[in-house]
This record gives structure tokens, sequence and C-alpha cells, in this order.
């Protein structure tokens, strides 16, 4: 186990902002993670966990008390039944899964970060999220002392949302478990309306695991979703704001302020979310709000690729990101009556 104080955070996270933590520890086993965790909880000192960095938003001032970064290591394949350190880089086991001819995660490709942080925001992209295939989430029990391992029902998935999100002060995710498919090196059904028109085929085809892949890792290279160091347009933490889930009373408000703004034949995204409930695109929103590709003329602005992302040009603060994405959020909730969330957490500061 590693120890540094005074240590820089920004290198750890994707945006490459935020100050540093008056201590760092690097844990590479299960059992220096919980020794890390109990030794902030016995001292009452603040924790901050840290996997792959991708989905962090750091104060300027950084993190006054403990930042625990989960470098555990581990692949398990036994089968189709997969197991996952937290620490293992997730693009990574992706790619493994697919060279061993397993479907489930594969339109999962290219999204940065751990495997452990991805039962936390239920990580999912083109059609797949991971609740599909987690069996089971191996945790460390803040609140009890102990290390619980919780079932999929438990973790209480839903739409970029878990048990986990809810409470981020009791669980220490340690390992997950997933359940693949033996589909003779062929992929899940492709659900994704972008992922089937690239590949050719129609939603619910196969294609060969390794061509969807392939295919997922070009579409988000092309929006600048993969890592990328000489390219500023992936200095994000990828999709900032979570697309808006509505209400059928806010729908219906939604499609008005639409007619009234952009003339009654244009029609938003729209995909069932539920009963009662409708999802739209916060990209579609932000880029018809006017933040179109490459606003901004300061060192933080929307990606030039895709608007989604909002992005560090390499002399960004945490400031000057929020107030980028505040602008964002209060141009589009003026045209549109839509507030968006953000979907990295936030430490030390608040949208």
């Amino acid at each position: 186990m590693q120890e540094r104080h005074d240590a820089p955070l920004a290198p750890l996270t994707t945006f490459r902002l935020g100050g540093p933590a008056t201590r760092l520890i690097t844990a590479t086993t299960d059992a220096e993670v919980i020794a890390a965790v109990r030794e902030a909880d016995e001292t009452a000192t603040p924790l901050l966990i840290i996997g792959g960095g991708s989905n962090l938003v750091i104060s300027d001032k950084g993190f006054e008390g403990t930042a625990l970064r989960i470098a555990t290591t581990g692949f398990t394949l036994n089968g189709t039944s997969l197991e996952l350190a937290a620490g293992e880089n997730w693009s990574d086991a992706v790619a493994r899964t697919v060279e061993a001819g397993l479907a489930g995660i594969e339109c999962l490709a290219g999204i940065p970060g751990s495997a452990g942080a991805t039962p936390i925001q239920n990580v999912g992209a083109y059609g797949q999220d991971v609740a599909q295939t987690i069996t089971e989430v191996v945790a460390y029990d803040r609140r009890t002392g102990e290390t619980v391992t919780l079932t999929n029902a438990e973790c209480a998935f839903s739409y970029r949302h878990s048990r986990f999100k809810q409470d981020p002060a009791r669980y220490v995710v340690l390992r997950v478990r997933f359940g693949l498919e033996d589909a003779a090196g062929m992929s899940a059904p492709i659900r994704y309306p972008e992922t089937a028109r690239a590949l050719g085929v129609e939603a619910g085809d196969r294609v060969p695991a390794d061509r969807a892949r392939e295919t997922v890792l070009k579409l988000r290279a092309g929006k600048g979703m993969v890592l990328d160091p000489e390219d500023h347009d992936t200095w994000s933490a990828g999709s900032f704001f979570c697309n808006p889930i509505l209400t059928e009373a806010e729908h219906a408000a939604f499609l008005t302020r639409v007619a009234d703004r952009l003339g009654p034949d244009v029609a938003p995204p729209a995909y069932p979310a539920g009963e009662g409930f409708m999802k739209t695109s916060a990209a579609w929103l932000i880029d018809k709000a006017g933040f179109t590709k490459g606003y901004g003329s300061g060192p933080a602005r929307i990606s030039t690729k895709h608007t989604l992302a909002l992005t560090n040009r390499g002399e960004a603060t945490t400031e000057d990101l929020l107030a980028l994405a505040r602008e964002v959020r209060a141009g589009v909730h003026e045209a549109f009556g839509v507030t968006l969330v953000n979907e990295p957490v936030t430490v030390g500061v608040a949208l």
C-alpha cells in the first residue's frame, strides 16, 4: 500500500482537474482497501474513493482527508461467469470477454474507468447496461464493518442509478460478478438503433461479438468518448448530463415548449422509460437550446464531437467547467423547461 501527502488528484481523473488530497493511499488488495476504509472511519477522517477517475469533478481546492485509489487486480473467467476486481480497467476487461467468445458487455467497450465503478452508476451505452449481466457485487459495508455479497436485485439498479449511488457513504465495491452468454462468438442481440445502422443489421440481430465491439469503439471515438491524451475532446467525463426521464405531464409540457420554439413538426427523441415515464435526449436538448459542438470561448468548452461532453481544453479549472455546465443547464431549462442533472460525482463543489 502506497501513501503520499499533499498529493495531486487531477492526474487521476479524466478531466485532469482538481486540487490535491491531504493524503492519497493506493491499495492493491481487498485487504488494503478495507484497512484504509476502516482507519478513515475509526478516526472520522473524510474519505474519497477513486477508481478510474472517469466520473469525478473535484474542487480546485482539492480534498481535505484521505483519498483512496483502488488499484486491485483480478480477472477470473469460469465458463460464462466472470469476476472482476474493482480496480480492473473496464475497457480491457470487455476486450478479454470478447476474445473469449462471450456476449453481454461487448457494447460497453471503450467506456473509461474501473470495474468497481460500473455497478454504482449502472454504466450503460448502445443498448446495454451492466444491470443486465451483473449477478453479484461484493462490497465492504461501512455501516456493519463486514464484507457483504449483494445480488442483482439487492443492488436496486435503475437508469444510471443503484443502491450504491443512493447511499454513497455506505458501500465500497470490492468485486463485481457477471453472468455472460456463450453465443458461439456472436454478440447479444443488438438493441440500439445507431449500433444496428452502423452494423447494417436490424435491431434484434446478432453479429460477431468482436465486430460489435469494434463498431462501438468507432462510434465512441467519433464522439470523443474514447480516451486519448493528445485529444482535448476526450478530456471529459463522457456524458456530463443524464438523459432526462419525464412524467407524462412533464413530457406533454415539454412537447408544447418544443413546438413553440422549433415548430409543430419537430419531434424530439422519445423512449419509453417505464409506465408513465418517457426519456428524452440530453444531447438533443443541449444542441437545440443553442449550445452546439465546440461551444464556448474559454478553457472549458463543449466537445467539438459531441454536445453531451464538456471538456477541459488543457488549462481549465474546475470552476471553469462548472460555469459552463451551469450555463448549459440554465439555457436548456429556459428553452424547454427541463432541468438537466449532472452524471459525474462532484467532490467539494456543487452544480
